[in-house]
């Protein structure tokens, strides 16, 4: 791990060095090459033109890949989005949970927190299948998806379980293994996202100013600590087509990491400042990409933003923030981009 700091934090952010070489060498860099069959992009005109020039290929969608060798089609993607947006909106819209400690080592509490809220209702079966430690052992997934399909007892589909868990258990084309993939599919990485996302946030600002919105240190902790920070697209035709320097078998890696800190975009591109969101747009700003591009946006982001309020929030209300005695976090090189083993304690007083 290496050191990068932040301007105006006495806070240090200790990125894996695959990720610390990016930011420091690569800034600013519109189009380089990565290796002999990788190039990478973080001009904002060239990775427009690029996602423009073709629809992401199914196996290039992280949640809606194909499934145990199966595709995953539209239809039925639309159907499983809809039962977890049902889900969140009536989380969101019921009573906050009472008696909930959410200090203690971020993201790891948020997750928590979040299975919880949105899946606590669910059958074991199910709700196992959002565990953490699953992220990182694909083995330990898939023997447990196996494990969760093969469990005696019928699975209870009616309320007050999860729409998610019973459009999923439900699926009629499908076997049970299938189903219980899918769940994990699309449940797993709204509570994963959505802690990173906060941890981030607390990391980068907390305590936070009290005149700063929820909503917009969400979207200055998206532009700082991307969760989703690279967009990988496959070898195409197309891509030679808009920039020769593109070669007919090199694949492209177009980096929101790097967008989202161009000094050419960002007035003090290191410094995490809510406020300057009061003149931005995030859906109109030059190499702001969290959720990927207009053209083929990511359709969770209408969940994990007012979720990520929500929690903000329930933090700030309760005096939460980032323990004092905490100076360094680290950031591997994973899948979603984030700190890790934050602590988080009642610093300040309630509704900072």
């Amino acid at each position: 791990m290496n050191r990068f700091d932040t301007v105006g934090s006495a806070r240090v952010t200790l990125f894996a060095p695959r990720i610390e070489e990016l930011l420091r060498e690569r800034r600013g860099a519109g189009f380089f090459r990565i290796d002999g069959d990788t190039v990478g992009v973080a001009d904002p005109e060239l990775i427009n033109k690029l996602l423009e020039s073709r629809s992401a290929h199914e196996f290039e969608r992280p949640t809606f890949k194909p499934l145990q060798g199966r595709s995953i089609e539209r239809v039925e993607a639309n159907d499983v989005l809809r039962a977890v947006s049902h889900d969140v909106r009536a989380a969101l819209g019921g009573p906050a949970p009472d008696s909930v400690d959410l200090s203690g080592i971020w993201p790891r509490m948020g997750h928590a927190y979040l299975r919880d809220l949105l899946f606590g209702s669910d059958p074991l079966r199910f709700r196992m299948l959002t565990d953490r430690r699953l992220e990182k052992a694909p083995v330990l997934t898939r023997a447990m998806v196996r494990t969760s399909a093969v469990l005696p007892g019928k699975p209870a589909l009616d309320p007050p379980v999860s729409r998610l868990a019973a459009a999923t258990a439900a699926a009629e084309h499908g076997d049970r293994r299938y189903a219980m993939g899918l769940y994990r599919r699309v449940a797993a990485p709204v509570c994963l996202g959505v802690a990173a996302l906060v941890a981030n946030a607390l990391w980068l600002g907390s305590p936070f100013h009290p005149d700063a919105s929820n909503r917009h240190i969400v979207l200055e902790s998206l532009r700082l600590l991307p969760p989703s920070w690279n967009i990988l697209r496959v070898a195409s035709p197309e891509f030679s087509a808009v920039d020769s320097r593109i070669g007919p078998h090199d694949d492209v890696l177009l980096l929101p990491l790097l967008t989202h800190r161009d000094p050419e975009l960002w007035p003090d591109p290191d410094v995490f400042s809510p406020e300057r969101w009061h003149e931005s747009d995030e859906d109109d700003h030059p190499g702001y990409i969290p959720f990927g591009h207009a053209s083929d946006r990511c359709r969770g982001r209408h969940l994990i933003v007012p979720l990520a309020e929500h929690l903000i929030e329930r933090l700030r209300a309760d005096g939460l923030a980032v323990n004092p005695g905490q100076t360094t976090a680290k950031v591997p090189l994973a899948g979603l981009l984030g700190v890790t083993r934050v602590q988080v304690s009642r610093t300040c007083p309630p509704g900072t």
